[in-house]
């Protein structure tokens, strides 16, 4: 390795959203995380819906909460109010 161009790796703590926290090496002095593998729906087997600014709220505004069969009772409507038009 040659010397004075490698950054400097520091001992530090890592800290997760949930509260987790754990040693590791890095070249920053402090590590903040979203999501670990202690909290991440992939790892736990659990859904957790993280709102981030509001985007879940909007898009349940935009578009509404629809199930699959409210989605196809509409678009039967919608056929029926078409062809009754024409």
């Amino acid at each position: 390795m040659k010397e004075g161009i490698h950054p400097k790796y520091h001992d530090v703590e890592a800290r997760c959203a949930c509260g987790a926290t754990w040693q590791t090496r890095s070249t920053k002095h402090e590590l903040h995380l979203e999501i670990c593998s202690n909290c991440h729906p992939f790892f736990t087997g659990r859904q957790k819906l993280l709102d981030t600014e509001g985007r879940v709220e909007r898009f349940t505004k935009k578009f509404g909460a629809q199930t699959a069969e409210q989605r196809k009772q509409a678009a039967k409507a919608k056929k029926g109010t078409a062809a009754v038009a024409r």
